[in-house]
């Protein structure tokens, strides 16, 4: 039987061009979903995530359970996970987007606005950049160095550097993606990213951390 993929909505997220690609890259089973019964009992997770933190964190907690049970499958129940974009902002402790406002805190860090050393340099940060890798690799494998498309004035700094997957250059280094056990979050858009992010996609539907 093949695997359900749960796509989180939220009311917060590009979903059926991320459903698209995940189908594109190979993903048969693919629920858009607010449903907890169907997150408790998918065998990945996808979370998407586009405007503010503050608001994709209220709209994610605005749904009963959700939460709840994104966790049990998550972080108990060892479901592979990927956030994207501000899907994988959330995973921080907290953003500074709108004032302070908690995340799922499952990597610890938070979001900051980009600071501007470089007049040259426009916020937010659109386009195609690099994808480079560093010397650790905590998301096993998932990640590949390459070129995606990015489109974010807030970026995640984590507590700690052994979750940053990935690091893209804007002005300055910014995390491009986090990885912590089975869970990661990628800062780019895997469906706006062509080749590259449909790849990326694919080795998530075989990920096994």
């Amino acid at each position: 039987m093949s695997e359900v993929l749960a796509l989180i909505d939220y009311g917060a997220g590009n979903l059926h061009s991320v459903a698209n690609a995940l189908k594109a890259a190979g993903a048969e089973r693919v629920e858009i979903t607010a449903n907890p019964d169907v997150v408790r009992a998918a065998d990945r997770i996808v979370l998407p995530g586009v405007g503010s933190f503050k608001a994709c964190a209220e709209g994610l907690r605005a749904i009963p359970h959700l939460v709840e049970a994104m966790t049990e499958r998550v972080r108990i129940g060892g479901a592979p996970f990927l956030g994207i974009c501000v899907g994988m902002q959330l995973l921080a402790s907290r953003g500074l987007e709108h004032g302070v406002t908690p995340g799922l805190d499952w990597i610890g860090g938070e979001v900051r606005l980009m600071e501007r050393t470089d007049p040259a340099i426009k916020v937010p940060h659109m386009g195609w950049n690099d994808v480079a890798l560093g010397l650790k690799d905590p998301a096993s494998g998932l990640i590949k160095a390459g070129e995606a498309y990015f489109l974010h004035s807030y970026h995640f700094v984590p507590d700690d550097g052994a979750d940053v997957a990935a690091m893209t250059d804007h002005g300055g280094g910014l995390v491009a993606a986090v990885a912590r056990d089975n869970i990661a979050g990628v800062q780019f858009h895997p469906e706006k990213s062509q080749s590259y992010g449909l790849a990326l996609l694919e080795r998530f539907l075989e990920w096994k951390p």
